[in-house]
C-alpha cells in the first residue's frame, strides 16, 4: 500500500441525471505523477466522472479530495478548483476569435496573473514543444484537428496543472492525426504529469497507464495495472469489452 497521499480520491462517488444512476459508488485513488485510463464503452460513466472531479457536475453523494482537500464540498470555490486542474475534451474548444498564442496566456495572465511578457514567454516555450511555434499568430479555425488538440492540451499544462484531465481527446481526430497527440500524452507522462484520461485507445492505455480502470455502467468493474486488465482480466465483461479490440 502506498503511502504517498493521492492527488485525486474519490470515495463512494454518485452521479444520477433524473432516474438514471450514471455513477454508482466509485472509488477511485490516483497517486502522484499516475496515468489512469478509464477504459468502457459510451455510455459507462468515463466522462461524467471527469466532469465531477472538474466540478462541472455536482454529485449526488460521496467525496472527492484534490490535494488532500475535499472538492465535493458545496462550499468550495469551483474557479479556485479549476484553476488547479488542466482539462482537455473532445472537441478542442479552443476560442476562435482568439490566435493560438492568445489561447494559451488567457488563463496564465487572468486567472494565474501573470504578466504579459512571461504569459507570451510560457506560450511560446509550449508551443515549441508541441511542435506549433510557427502558428502561434494563427486562429484555430487555420489548422488541423489534431494541431488544434496539441494547442489545447498546451493550453490546459500551462498553469503547470495538479491534475491533467482528457475526455477521448482523439476520438474527433482523422486516424493519421491520433498519434501526433498521443505522443505529446506520452512525453506529459514520462515528465511525472498526474493523468486521467477516458480513452478507447487501448494499445496507448496498455503502454503508458500506470493503472486502468475499466467502467460499466457506471460502475468500476475492474482495475488493475495494465499487465492484470488486458493480460488477465477476472470479469467476463472486461474480456467481452477487450475482445472487440484483438484483431
Amino acid at each position: 500500500m502506498s503511502t504517498v497521499d493521492p492527488v485525486l480520491r474519490l470515495e463512494d462517488v454518485w452521479k444520477s441525471f433524473g432516474d438514471h444512476d450514471v455513477l454508482q459508488g466509485i472509488d477511485l485513488d490516483v497517486a502522484p505523477g499516475e496515468v489512469v485510463a478509464l477504459i468502457g464503452a459510451s455510455g459507462s460513466g468515463k466522462s461524467t466522472l471527469l466532469r465531477t472531479v472538474n466540478l462541472l457536475e455536482p454529485i449526488d453523494d460521496g467525496r472527492i479530495w484534490l490535494s488532500g482537500a475535499d472538492i465535493s464540498d458545496p462550499r468550495v470555490d469551483a474557479d479556485a478548483v479549476r484553476a488547479r486542474v488542466g482539462v482537455v475534451f473532445q472537441q478542442y474548444n479552443l476560442f476562435p476569435h482568439l490566435t493560438v498564442k492568445d489561447n494559451i496566456t488567457l488563463a496564465l495572465r487572468h486567472v494565474h496573473k501573470y504578466s504579459k511578457s512571461r504569459a507570451d514567454a510560457a506560450a511560446t516555450a509550449l508551443l515549441e514543444r508541441v511542435g506549433l511555434a510557427e502558428k502561434a499568430g494563427e486562429h484555430p479555425d487555420r489548422l488541423s484537428g489534431g494541431q488544434q488538440q496539441r494547442v489545447a492540451i498546451a493550453r490546459a499544462v500551462a498553469t503547470s496543472p495538479d491534475l491533467l484531465l482528457l475526455d477521448e481527446i482523439t476520438s474527433a481526430l482523422d486516424p493519421e492525426l491520433v498519434g501526433d497527440v498521443l505522443d505529446l500524452v506520452r512525453a506529459l507522462a514520462d515528465d511525472g504529469m498526474t493523468i486521467v484520461m477516458a480513452t478507447h485507445e487501448m494499445a496507448f492505455a496498455r503502454d503508458v497507464a500506470d493503472q486502468v480502470v475499466f467502467l460499466d455502467g457506471g460502475r468500476i468493474l475492474e482495475a488493475g495495472t495494465p499487465a492484470q486488465v488486458f493480460g488477465a482480466p477476472r470479469e467476463e465483461r472486461t474480456r467481452a469489452f477487450l475482445a472487440r479490440f484483438t484483431a
